[in-house]
């Protein structure tokens, strides 16, 4: 006999705990939350109130907002149910704001708050409820509808608003120690950032105040949260808006530069995957010049109106360091954080220091659209973003906007000598060993002191040997400076090799047991079919194995390892042999590379340079039109002589190069690059290698892309 029943599912009374205890970080993040309903509620502000009862042994906290109250249906039907729809379906206010909360969980935060609850809210009829909650209660039960919840209501002449009355045993005051409560002001003041969007209401303000608090009792004072002033001190800023198809019109700031024009940048980022984006990065120089110039741009403190110092300022930015993540105009935690570095800012600054910022460096905001829009959707722990398409993008374009910012900044800093200048090599060996100024200063010291001409002839000889024996040694350290260079160039194109090794890798992995197979049948049985099965393979291996050949040959101008003297070459067949490196990535890339060079034209020098020179711009080239999936796919050289001057044009129809960077000359730089990975050392490379043949590389404006240029005097 069988019997069929109906059941229902019955939370535990320890439900409402777990809300709070497992979905609420901790207890800045329960404030925050109760914060963002106060501003739901459509209250002007909301104030925060830290209170001390000794003669009732208990520490009491007050959450406080003079917003629309909510009617006691609201409390029994929304406040007292768990994940309510209310605010998911409803999304602006009376007022018209935007909703903060979603999922119906944040009023729950209050249970890590304190021991208990009291929340009176009155409505705009004047109808006051009250309810009562001792949280304890809910452990105390096996399912949450046997939890009685007190609720009284009455009508008052007092105005609207809620107010959150949260106890504790005195000693839980222990925790909110000036640490907890700088932390707590530090939330708050990163809640809403200096500059909100549109979305959200400026007017709203947030206080904190402290009742009978601290023992010291000037400290008991009330305080209304605002930004940290020195935001508006930074040295560099970027800003601007991004459209969901990735078009942007970015604003450029230096305020090392005093009265420093502006600078408009337009880019497209592609579609973003993530909705409209609205950002502002402000970065700080942290060596001790660029310290004192932020405090005398006006950096003071709150309290005194003085100059802060030193290190108060190096304070102040490890407070507000970090970029973080608006949504209607409050941050989503922890992305801003000091110590969350979503980013991964700080990793990329150990690889290059002098280009790159550090997260200790920058104080951001990003505003994104609501979920539905942006499909960024916020943890339920209220711990940050989730991981999917829409966050990837979201870092990817924030870090390419970074870039943007970095390039000026390496750039103004080379020109300002504000860091080590780039210096070239060959240039600083060459001089490394030039004792003719110290000939000159030691002939000159001993005929004043009365020796011989054939004596100090004899001492200047002595030091000529010695810097002859020198300059050998420097051209060796050249020569090897070469071969190491056009390593570096081999290692960068490594995936070149990856790629194009992998297919017959693959071939004798999978078809040498095949291969062995056969020929162990042919022994037993050597019949016709398996001699042609064996023919079969032994073809593939030959086949495949010329893919190795042709790779090799190809690459093997950058693999010396030693430096040849300089030759005569065909400048036509060495850059088709420098093509030929990156013929499968052109077809699987859909470029176009064509040479305008004649046959016959030679040039005496090292060709492993050509090779490193080219080989470096082509795999630019090939980044940059990829990258930004350019429409038309193409890369030019042509070569040509004219009044014995040889000229090599190379374009590309990528992005091209930013005017100002052309003008710096920073993008020869080592560690410079505009790459998101970027080593910054194919055109420093280059540059050398070039300089190495007599020949200048120098980049020229071009509105089409890229554009290098090669010239060197021929030599009779």
């Amino acid at each position: 006999m069988s019997e069929k029943n109906i059941y229902k599912i019955r939370p535990a009374g320890r439900h409402v705990l777990t809300i709070g205890e497992e979905l609420i970080q901790d207890q800045f993040a329960a404030i925050v939350e109760l914060v963002k309903n106060a501003y739901d509620a459509d209250s002007p502000d909301v104030v925060i109130c830290f209170k001390a009862n000794n003669s009732e042994n208990l520490f009491e906290l007050r959450i406080e907002d003079h917003g629309h109250g909510m009617s006691t249906d609201d409390v029994v039907n929304k406040w007292l149910v768990p994940s309510t729809s209310n605010k998911l379906v409803k999304r602006v206010s009376p007022k018209g704001r935007i909703m903060q909360g979603r999922k119906g969980i944040g009023r729950y935060a209050a249970s890590i708050l304190g021991n208990d609850l009291l929340m009176e809210s009155i409505d705009k009829s004047g109808l006051r409820t009250k309810l009562y909650v001792v949280w304890e209660d809910f452990s105390k039960f096996d399912f949450l509808d046997q939890v009685d919840i007190l609720v009284e209501s009455d009508f008052v002449s007092e105005n609207s608003g809620t107010i959150l009355t949260i106890h504790s045993e005195l000693k839980a005051i222990q925790y909110w120690n000036d640490d907890a409560l700088n932390k707590l002001r530090f939330e708050l003041k990163k809640l809403i950032p200096p500059k909100a969007d549109d979305t959200f209401d400026s007017s709203f303000e947030i206080k904190l105040c402290f009742d009978n608090f601290f023992e010291d009792v000037e400290k008991n004072i009330d305080e209304i949260i605002k930004p940290y002033p020195i935001l508006d001190l930074f040295d560099y800023r970027i800003s601007g808006v991004i459209n969901s198809e990735g078009d942007s019109i970015l604003t450029y700031e230096n305020q090392r530069i005093k009265n420093g024009a502006k600078e408009s940048i337009k880019l497209n980022f592609g579609s973003t995957h993530c909705g409209k984006l609205s950002l502002d990065i402000r970065v700080y120089d942290r060596d001790k010049d660029s310290i004192l110039q932020l405090i005398h741009r006006g950096l003071k403190d709150d309290v005194t109106g003085q100059y802060v110092t030193n290190l108060q300022a190096r304070q102040l930015l490890n407070n507000v360091n970090g970029i973080g993540v608006y949504r209607n105009g409050f941050r989503i935690r922890p992305l801003g954080d000091a110590d969350f570095d979503w980013l991964k800012l700080n990793e990329e600054r150990i690889q290059n220091p002098s280009l790159r910022i550090g997260n200790n460096q920058v104080a951001g905001y990003v505003h994104i659209q609501p979920e539905e829009i942006s499909n960024l959707e916020e943890k339920s722990a209220r711990d940050g973003l989730k991981n999917n398409l829409a966050y990837d993008r979201l870092k990817d374009i924030t870090k390419s906007v970074i870039s943007e910012l970095e390039g000026r900044r390496f750039g103004f800093r080379r020109k300002m000598n504000l860091s080590n200048p780039g210096k070239k090599v060959e240039r600083d060996l060459e001089g490394l060993f030039d004792y003719s100024t110290l000939k000159e200063n030691i002939s000159g010291s001993l005929k004043k002191a009365g020796l011989s001409e054939s004596v100090i002839d004899e001492i200047g000889d002595i030091i000529s040997k010695e810097q002859s024996q020198k300059n050998i040694a420097i051209e060796e350290i050249k020569k090897a400076v070469a071969i190491y260079q056009g390593q570096a160039t081999l290692g960068k194109i490594v995936n070149i090799i990856l790629h194009e090794g992998r297919r017959p890798l693959n071939y004798f992995k999978n078809q040498i047991p095949n291969l062995k197979f056969y020929s162990e049948e042919f022994l037993t049985a050597p019949e016709a079919e398996i001699i042609s099965k064996i023919s079969s393979l032994t073809q593939g291996v030959a086949e495949n194995a010329n893919v190795f050949v042709s790779l090799f040959s190809r690459l093997d101008p950058l693999s010396a390892k030693r430096r040849e003297t300089k030759s005569e070459f065909k400048l036509s067949e060495t850059l088709q042999g420098i093509v030929s490196v990156f013929e499968n990535e052109f077809k699987e890339k859909q470029i176009t590379v064509r040479i305008q060079c004649s046959e016959e034209l030679k040039f005496i020098g090292w060709k492993q340079d050509f090779y490193t020179i080219f080989t470096n711009l082509i795999d630019n080239s090939i980044f940059w039109i990829d990258e930004k999936m350019c429409a038309k796919r193409e890369i030019n050289m042509s070569v040509s002589i004219s009044n014995d001057v040889l000229e090599i044009n190379y374009t590309d129809s990528g992005p091209g190069i930013n005017s100002e960077l052309l003008e710096s000359g920073v993008i020869f730089e080592p560690q410079f690059s505009t790459k998101p990975k970027g080593t910054g050392l194919g055109l420093s490379i280059a540059g050398e290698a070039a300089s190495r043949n007599g020949l200048s590389l120098t980049a020229i404006q071009d509105d089409q892309g890229a554009h290098f240029q090669i010239i060197t005097e021929m030599r009779g």
